[in-house]
């Protein structure tokens, strides 16, 4: 599994391309501000998550993500705006990416993918993407944890530029998958639907998605993964379901209600993310 600089020109196919030198200062950047000459892991960490960072391990340097180059300050409440170098007790480095751009946020797939092009010049093998969503599939329920088997990109977009042809089967790893479900055999799968947001769906909307085979529907996580797979990273998903979808449950759905389920999911899930981040 390649995740040198040099591996992702693949992502491109354009070795000069500005996204990649990009993410290449980034991590340049990270090295020289935490001594950290290679981290092994990266995650980025969505609504809900944040409190898994102090459970990896030991947070020896935090940046501010509007210094680092290509990031910018956290645009979504809940979210820090910082990157951390954390170095967990079996002696691995693992990049927190806290400082997430949203595709509705108009700076463009290459912003939105930079966080993962930066972990893989910053010497990852593997990405953990994490994210709080709108649950469509009955069987679950408001702050349940949900492990991504598979995904839509309903960005209708990509991160490749180029042809560049990149396998997505078994993109969200089947081996990590089972690393979870062994701590917690109650876990659950589901395919997420990547949507550009900023908006809430609406019912007729979430009932198309069904249709199309959607269990767990968000604003983030699929261009993120498509460009980890691109950069040959292992990529593992997780969402909490922060509240059922548009049309599933009866009260108006708001940004509130998502930080509030994260909240109160927050302890559960951070330890079951900290505990699969140590088996890796």
């Amino acid at each position: 599994m390649t995740t040198s600089a040099d591996s992702l020109a693949l992502a491109t196919n354009d070795p000069a391309h500005p996204a990649l030198a990009l993410a290449a200062e980034a991590a340049q950047y990270i090295a020289e501000k935490t001594g950290v000459e290679k981290h092994d892991i990266a995650l980025t960490l969505g609504s809900g998550w944040g409190e898994a960072a102090q459970l990896i391990g030991e947070r020896t340097h935090v940046l501010d993500a509007s210094e680092v180059p290509g990031f910018h300050k956290a645009a979504v409440a809940g979210h820090p705006g910082t990157l951390s170098s954390i170095e967990t007790p079996n002696g691995k480095r693992a990049l927190v990416i806290g400082a997430r751009t949203h595709y509705y946020e108009g700076r463009g797939v290459e912003a939105v993918v930079h966080g993962v092009r930066t972990a893989a010049a910053a010497g990852a093998s593997t990405m953990i993407l994490t994210n709080g969503c709108g649950g469509l599939n009955p069987n679950f329920s408001e702050g349940m944890p949900v492990l991504i088997s598979d995904h839509l990109n309903g960005t209708f977009t990509s991160p490749l530029v180029g042809a560049h042809f990149v396998d997505m089967t078994d993109l969200y790893s089947p081996r990590i998958r089972k690393i979870a479900q062994s701590i917690d055999s109650s876990l659950q799968e589901g395919v997420y639907l990547q949507l550009p947001g900023p908006h809430y769906e609406t019912p007729a909307e979430i009932k198309m998605a069904r249709t199309w085979g959607a269990d767990l529907v968000g604003m983030s996580t699929a261009l993120e993964a498509i460009a980890a797979r691109a950069a040959g990273l292992e990529v593992f998903g997780i969402s909490l379901v922060t509240n059922m979808a548009a049309g599933i449950q009866e009260t108006p759905l708001s940004h509130q209600e998502v930080i509030e389920a994260g909240k109160n999911a927050g302890p559960r899930i951070s330890r079951l993310l900290a505990d699969i981040i140590g088996q890796l």
